[in-house]
């Protein structure tokens, strides 16, 4: 007698799933930073006038317009303070932007 071997192989395929596509967050939400600057006036004093410089009050802020003092939440601008300069101040009072 002769003994006979079978094998028997069962092969199961399976399909790769597709990833699931990953969440898509979108931010709505938005924050307006304002910043105040203080500016310490140059040695030796100065006056509180507007010196012509375009920083009347001694600091290193200058707005071109009213439209960029506002948008930087500075105005009205008063002289002496940084950024406050006779361009700014169309009825000569001593406020720049308060209109």
């Amino acid at each position: 007698m002769t003994a006979t071997v079978t094998a028997t192989a069962t092969v199961t395929a399976t399909e790769a799933a597709e990833p699931e596509p990953a969440a898509t967050v979108t931010v709505r939400a938005t924050r307006t930073v304002r910043a105040t600057v203080t500016a310490r006036p140059a040695a030796g004093g100065g006056s509180d006038d507007d010196s012509g410089s375009g920083t009347g009050g001694g600091g290193a802020v200058y707005y071109a317009n009213c439209d960029e003092a506002r948008a930087a939440g500075a105005a009205p601008v008063r002289r002496g303070e940084p950024g406050y300069a006779s361009h700014l101040d169309r009825d000569g009072d001593g406020i720049g932007c308060d209109s």
